[in-house]
């Protein structure tokens, strides 16, 4: 797993990129994470714009009682909810990214959302990495 910008946990997988968003379901899923929301930006782009590109999918993922322990910290937190987690085809490889949630959350000053964070970190870390040794 590389960090291709120091705001992403990135990687790439062998996968198709259908079977991708499909394992990263199901990762996340195993990791305590439910998908709030699905954004599939390649057919947004094509239904508002005429745009064609490659396929990009952005899932909202959540841990409820992580998202509890955070908010009752900073009740502004939702602002950065959910934790996104970006599967994308380029050049016909499949990519995964999810956001970096320590340096995210650093930007909030909050010292009780550090422990929180490196859960985090290590969960989304954990389907990055499952997804690039696939």
């Amino acid at each position: 797993m590389g960090t291709s910008q120091s705001y992403t946990l990135s990687s790439e997988t062998r996968l198709p990129f259908g079977e991708a968003v499909e394992l990263t379901r199901t990762l996340l899923q195993e990791a305590g994470y439910g998908i709030l929301c699905e954004i599939d930006v390649q057919a947004k782009l094509e239904e508002k714009l005429g745009i064609e590109r490659e396929p990009y999918v952005i899932l909202g993922a959540c841990n409820p009682p992580l998202a509890r322990q955070g908010l009752d910290a900073e009740p502004d937190l939702g602002a950065l909810l959910p934790c996104n987690v970006v599967v994308y085809e380029r050049e016909g490889r499949t990519h995964v990214s999810a956001v970096e949630p320590e340096r995210m959350l650093s930007i909030v000053g909050n010292e009780a959302l550090k422990p929180i964070a490196k859960q985090v970190r290590t969960d989304l870390s954990n389907v990055v990495e499952g997804l690039a040794r696939s």
